[in-house]
């Protein structure tokens, strides 16, 4: 058994909101944190699992950089998903820390054998990632995704833009 996860770095913190714009400008106008970078996530995912049968998983994400963690904010359009486990229709609120992963299969190997579930699961191209439900554990979930150079590229964009920002331009594509 590993120790641990091939990488222990928590990199991004989530949280689900009803309202996406809405929310980006709370953050912006609350916490001077910008711009979110939005994206849309329908029919976008492939192999992907509820609970280990098969299921959907639509949404709209707006990512966002503030200093060494990411801010993610997502907007669920499939009602029987992790998001809303956590979080109902309708309600704002935290919902996963994510750590990258060196190898996928190894990472949820272990927290499969820790007894955390999967509560979701899914791909990307050659992106995958689950949510595990480690709630009982730390009062929210787990999301592990799988390192590559495409992701850190965008993500390595969203963080280049909150350097020296000066609040112009606050929600992106």
């Amino acid at each position: 058994m590993q120790l641990g996860p091939t990488n222990r770095t928590v990199f991004q913190n989530a949280w689900v909101v009803s309202d996406l714009e809405s929310a980006c400008m709370q953050w912006v106008n609350q916490m001077g944190i910008g711009p979110f970078f939005v994206s849309n996530y329908e029919d976008a995912f492939t192999e992907v699992t509820y609970r280990n049968q098969p299921a959907e998983l639509s949404m709209r994400v707006a990512l966002a950089q503030a200093g060494p963690v990411q801010i993610e904010l997502i907007e669920p359009l499939t009602q029987q998903c992790a998001y809303r486990d956590v979080v109902s229709a309708g309600q704002s609120g935290f919902h996963h820390m994510c750590v990258w992963s060196e190898d996928f299969e190894a990472d949820k190997i272990y927290f499969e054998e820790l007894g955390y579930v999967a509560a979701n699961t899914g791909r990307s191209g050659i992106t995958q990632f689950a949510y595990f439900d480690t709630r009982a554990f730390m009062g929210c979930m787990l999301e592990l995704v799988t390192r590559n150079a495409a992701i850190e590229t965008r993500f390595a964009e969203i963080a280049a833009a909150a350097v020296n920002w000066d609040g112009r331009d606050p929600i992106r594509a």
